[in-house]
């Protein structure tokens, strides 16, 4: 998926001196800085409203299952039960996360683990030469 990077501080300041210098129009402006004329009422619309120009944080994508507490004692679990199954797992953590197979799985590449041979172990970090 493809996300856009935020403009960068300097830019923002740039466009905002020239619409508070009125060195034009915001179509102007917009067009001299190679921005859209909507960013920059945008931008001035979140000076005047919180009285700063930075980026808002991103907040897309689905938030994990497993974070935090949850994904430390599902770490702990695996190391204990090396040979649970995803379901199992999933029954386990029932009271706690509501999650499907696919998600658990997820977490424990995460973490690292890999399912060989009946058994969950962790991925050998070694070279291969």
């Amino acid at each position: 998926m493809f996300y856009m990077n935020a403009y960068p501080m300097e830019l923002r300041r740039r466009v905002l001196e020239a619409v508070d210098n009125k060195l034009g129009t915001q179509q102007e402006i917009a067009n001299i800085f190679s921005v859209s004329a909507i960013w920059i009422r945008k931008l001035l619309q979140r000076r005047r409203k919180t009285g700063s120009i930075e980026p808002l944080p991103r907040t897309q994508g689905r938030k994990p299952a497993f974070r935090g507490t949850n994904l430390q004692q599902l770490n702990s679990f695996v190391e204990q039960n090396p040979d649970s199954t995803l379901e199992e797992m999933k029954e386990h953590f029932s009271d706690k996360v509501d999650c499907s197979i696919v998600a658990i799985h997820n977490a424990l590449k995460s973490l690292g683990w890999r399912y060989k041979k009946n058994r969950y172990e962790l991925v050998n970090k070694a070279e291969k030469m």
